[in-house]
């Protein structure tokens, strides 16, 4: 079917309606006859969930906000409200917080995922860079949200992460008085991440309209890496994957509802349910699980570099540890220029596939050390992951790249597909 071209419905409703505005013809090629690659696993599945746990976030998040007062007075308790007093209002809250626990955890599968099957190479890599886009807005997200309880952690979270844009030369203290809304976390820095945590998942469907849009303009990846060559090498994306995403998104939600009703409060910190009290600091401040590895790298910087021969500090900690998290940000967006193997799936490049996981490793130990005080060993353990996380972008790719020895593609899917059946 051209671009463009209307599709005859049988349901005489549904064909009136598209003959004056074509929707259901372009659901119908984008979403049913888009030819797709035969041979997808199921972790292509997280992409349908991803947005399945976008549309669940905003629904709640909707609801929510109709009971919510965003007031440093009344928060706490309108979240007890919306728990105790609301109809369904414990469901709603329940969903909405570890939903987005459950969106994380949906996106860094899709985000590991593409890096193992080389998805941010030619001819994906603005696909690529708008899916880490979304990823930033998430965290900026998440971390609105995890403020509007105004507990412990909510406040000196708040408070911390903040700071760190003081530590920008020049116009850092005024970015965090503009961002605040004053000279101290309060009223109006409640006012402020409310309006921010409400509009924000608008701007990351915006990013998913373009994101999909991106991926539709230039086909999907497969596990193999290589482009579909004929007709052979593609299925119809209804009813094949259609079914397939509704089947593991089935178990996924098995899993999230799991949560839901039996451990509601496994992934959320005791103090945040103390109100907020800035009186009285908490004995560890960590963020939610979902930021704990860029917290971790953010901590690692502990020295101030001075001017040699001299006591003016060219860049101090802080400032240190803040380039250091965007940095993290940074090479991940810089992916598709840092590896440039013509091959793209870790199935054909054994040494990528074995740096590969041990950079998963190293993701996971530093999660593990952003949710540990800051003290020894943790400090210097955490220093040597940032610098392997650092050298899997810097180092490994692009050695790889010049002399990994790959292994021979076969010449179609459809091939590779039939010979394993």
């Amino acid at each position: 079917m051209s671009h463009g071209e209307r599709t005859e419905f049988k349901n005489p409703v549904i064909n009136w309606i598209d003959e004056r505005l074509p929707v259901f013809s372009l659901m119908q090629r984008e979403y049913g006859a888009f030819p797709t690659p035969r041979n997808f696993n199921y972790l292509w599945n997280f992409g349908a969930i991803s947005m399945f746990m976008l549309v669940t976030m905003i629904a709640t998040g909707i609801f929510l906000a109709m009971e919510y007062t965003p007031a440093t007075d009344r928060a706490f308790g309108s979240v007890e409200r919306i728990m105790r007093d609301v109809n369904w209002g414990w469901l709603l809250r329940y969903l909405h917080a570890n939903g987005a626990s459950m969106f994380f955890f949906a996106v860094y599968i899709h985000i590991f995922r593409g890096m193992y099957y080389g998805s941010y190479k030619k001819p994906r890599e603005l696909l690529w860079i708008m899916g880490i886009v979304i990823l930033v807005l998430m965290m900026a997200t998440g971390f609105m949200g995890y403020v509007l309880p105004w507990g412990q952690m909510s406040f000196w979270g708040a408070t911390v992460i903040t700071n760190l844009f003081s530590a920008i030369p020049v116009v850092g203290n005024s970015i965090v008085t503009w961002l605040i809304g004053g000279f101290a976390v309060d009223n109006p820095t409640l006012n402020r991440f409310f309006a921010l945590h409400y509009l924000l998942p608008f701007v990351i469907v915006a990013v998913v309209f373009l994101h999909v849009a991106a991926l539709h303009i230039s086909g999907s990846n497969n596990p193999l890496g290589i482009e579909p060559k004929s007709a052979k090498d593609t299925i119809p994306f209804h009813p094949y994957y259609t079914s397939k995403d509704l089947f593991g998104l089935t178990v996924f939600v098995i899993f999230y509802a799991l949560i839901v009703f039996f451990a509601p409060n496994v992934l959320g910190d005791p103090d945040n349910y103390i109100q907020a009290n800035p009186m009285q600091t908490p004995a560890h401040i960590v963020p939610e699980w979902y930021l704990l590895p860029f917290y971790a790298i953010l901590r690692s910087f502990t020295l101030d570099i001075h001017i040699p021969f001299t006591s003016i500090v060219l860049l101090n900690s802080k400032l240190g540890g803040v380039i250091l998290m965007g940095g993290a940000i940074a090479m991940l967006l810089l992916m598709p220029w840092l590896d440039r193997s013509p091959v793209r799936s870790a199935v054909f490049r054994p040494l990528y596939r074995i740096a590969f996981w041990l950079f998963v490793v190293v993701c996971l130990v530093l999660g593990w050390i952003g949710a540990q005080h800051a003290a020894e060993p943790y400090i210097t353990i955490g220093q040597i992951a940032t610098a392997l996380y650092f050298s899997f972008f810097l180092v490994v790719l692009p050695l790889l790249s010049r002399f990994e020895k790959t292994l021979p593609l076969p010449s179609s899917i459809a091939e590779a597909v039939l010979k394993k059946d």
